[in-house]
């Protein structure tokens, strides 16, 4: 069987045509999976699709009319695919369920570091032979107070990096994780963390319960001098309001690793285009702000792990099993 792989990146094909090897053929395609790609899909039985793939109703439908019986996404999160039209028209959804989760964890705090310590204006201005330190002073994260909104594997990792550098610990989730509580976090409302954390950093799953988890009000109870990193989903902030906060000349620094509107910008090429987002537009401009194209989850080690598991996923479907990374199972 040939299995058709969207959105996939140069890095990443020839680790899914090892993969895959000697169990199924693999056609790659650096094309991201929504309405006007999916008839590409016909006559394959099963796709992947990365997290930025629109798979909406209508899209769903075009791919069960040309007989796609199964979607393995390669990613944790979901928000992107209609999982209700999914079982209606029959297609198997399977995910990765796990991936190192001291990629992100390690990458956010990368996020963190660089806009505190002024990392990409140091490196602009020293390009340009200037020297000066002014407007680089950054803050110790010693002693400091360091915020986890989501206090799950990928929390947990920030955590561990964040006792190191000797920080107070607040975190915040629907269950208290032991192992941080053992780190010394004490778990308090979220708008108790949001006013005493000099760093806010974000690994919830989207939901329609967390989406603009961090609105408005929230942003207006932070610190003025704080550190807001979001390496999760887009949508966890409103951006918008976040661009508010920012022209009133608050936050220390902004890390971001994802955007609530990044779909059709994110992983692709748009350096030669007009960008029509004015709220992206202004958000880059502020010069302390950082925004990364979602690549927080990019290590060696955890690509590997996503697509050896979406193997897995592929040949479990077509033995007939079910593991815990099926969304929706097999009709």
């Amino acid at each position: 069987m040939e299995i058709l792989a969207f959105g996939v990146q140069a890095d990443e094909q020839p680790l899914l045509e090892r993969a895959f090897a000697g169990h199924h053929e693999v056609r790659c395609l650096d094309v991201f999976l929504n309405e006007d790609t999916a008839p590409i899909a016909t006559g394959y039985e099963v796709i992947s699709t990365s997290v930025n793939a629109d798979l909406d109703g209508r899209v769903l439908e075009t791919l069960a009319a040309g007989g796609t019986r199964m979607i393995a996404q390669r990613s944790t999160g979901f928000n992107n695919i209609d999982l209700a039209a999914a079982e209606r028209l029959g297609l198997t959804v399977a995910r990765v369920s796990y991936y190192s989760p001291y990629s992100v964890a390690e990458f956010a705090w990368t996020l963190a570091m660089a806009v505190n310590r002024r990392v990409v204006r140091a490196s602009t201005r020293t390009r340009d032979f200037d020297f000066r330190l002014d407007g680089l002073m950054g803050r110790d994260m010693h002693g400091r107070t360091a915020g986890v909104l989501g206090t799950g594997k990928i929390g947990e990792a920030f955590t561990r990096i964040a006792h190191g550098f000797g920080m107070r610990l607040l975190g915040w989730d629907i269950a208290e994780n032991p192992a941080c509580a053992e780190l010394g976090m004490k778990y308090v409302p979220k708008e108790q963390l949001l006013a005493e954390s000099d760093l806010v950093t974000l690994h919830v799953p989207l939901m329609a319960q967390t989406r603009h988890l961090i609105d408005a009000a929230a942003l207006k109870s932070m610190k003025d001098d704080a550190i807001l990193v979001n390496s999760s989903r887009g949508g966890l902030i409103d951006t918008a309001a976040l661009v508010d906060e920012l022209r009133a000349g608050r936050f220390t620094g902004v890390g971001l690793d994802v955007y609530e509107a990044e779909a059709g910008l994110f992983f692709l090429d748009r350096s030669l285009q007009a960008i029509e987002d004015d709220t992206l537009a202004r958000l880059v401009t502020f010069p302390n702000v950082l925004v990364t194209s979602h690549q927080a989850y990019y290590t060696e080690d955890a690509v590997g792990q996503i697509i050896e598991t979406t193997v897995g996923n592929v040949l479990d479907y077509t033995a007939g099993r079910r593991s815990e990374n099926v969304l929706v199972p097999r009709s």
